[in-house]
């Protein structure tokens, strides 16, 4: 019994339900007051939740992991990751969409996937040329930390907007939040922290800084990411759903498997 609740002691689990809790009460104290001070606090609330439990526990999977190839926790990089990560990939793909996509077709969504995917590495790279954090593990853990930071982001901005379209309907900030927040590991985060895995593995590989390795799993996230945006176009909801449920299944189990593999290869090192 007391194994089936072991999850209830994670710190992944703490803060999912700190943040849900928090949300759900600052949504209600909002509805009832009307107080548009509170505004920020739902949104960041709402968008910050689930991205940060799920960053949360990849980081537990990489420190078990990972003390094979380095004592010194990866913590301040994984957060900046998330955050400067988030932040970067957001403006960078903010400005060249804005620049280069003015209709909304088929061409132009797998225009704005290779865009965002690109974005999204710009930090990591960084990370992954200069700090001293070599492996496959750290590679997934700084590719999903910076998925989610842009992800969270994005639905900051997704909330505002469903706020001010719908003129001040607390209801719809709450959807558009909770929505965009439990798709959030299904889409960019698996997205980001496959290609990183990738990338990093492949210098454990061969031993190179510059490897090709990660061009078929840039390859395939482009096209899941732009498969996903095309079931976002105008259709039947049934259609929509179906089409993020099957995408976003296969790609979390991307990114499982890739978890997965990290861990046999450092099993093997041992």
């Amino acid at each position: 019994m007391n194994q089936s609740f072991n999850f209830l002691k994670q710190r992944w689990f703490a803060i999912l339900a700190t943040g849900l809790i928090l949300f759900f009460i600052s949504e209600q104290i909002l509805k009832s007051t009307n107080n548009p001070n509170l505004v920020p606090t739902v949104i960041l609330l709402g968008a910050l939740s689930i991205p940060a439990a799920f960053v949360a526990f990849f980081y537990k999977y990489e420190r078990k992991q990972d003390k094979v190839e380095h004592t010194k926790p990866p913590f301040e990089a994984m957060t900046l990751c998330f955050v400067v990560g988030g932040l970067v990939g957001t403006m960078a793909a903010g400005f060249l969409e804005y620049q280069f996509i003015h209709k909304a077709s088929i061409s132009s969504l797998f225009l704005v996937s290779v865009i965002e995917e690109t974005a999204k590495m710009v930090f990591p790279v960084i990370l992954y040329i200069f700090a001293s954090y070599k492996s496959e593990s750290d590679g997934l853990l700084f590719g999903v930390a910076s998925g989610m930071g842009f992800a969270a982001l994005e639905t900051m901005g997704y909330g505002f907007t469903a706020l001010m379209s719908s003129q001040g309907n607390v209801g719809a900030l709450e959807q558009t939040l909770l929505f965009r927040g439990l798709l959030s590991p299904l889409g960019h985060a698996a997205w980001t922290g496959i290609v990183c895995a990738a990338l990093w593995y492949g210098r454990q590989k061969t031993g190179k800084l510059f490897n090709f390795n990660f061009i078929l799993p840039f390859i395939v996230v482009i096209v899941l990411h732009a498969l996903w945006d095309i079931a976002s176009l105008p259709a039947s909801i049934a259609v929509t759903y179906l089409g993020y449920v099957f995408i976003g299944g296969f790609s979390l189990t991307l990114l499982i498997l890739r978890l997965r593999q990290s861990q046999r290869r450092i099993k093997a090192i041992t």
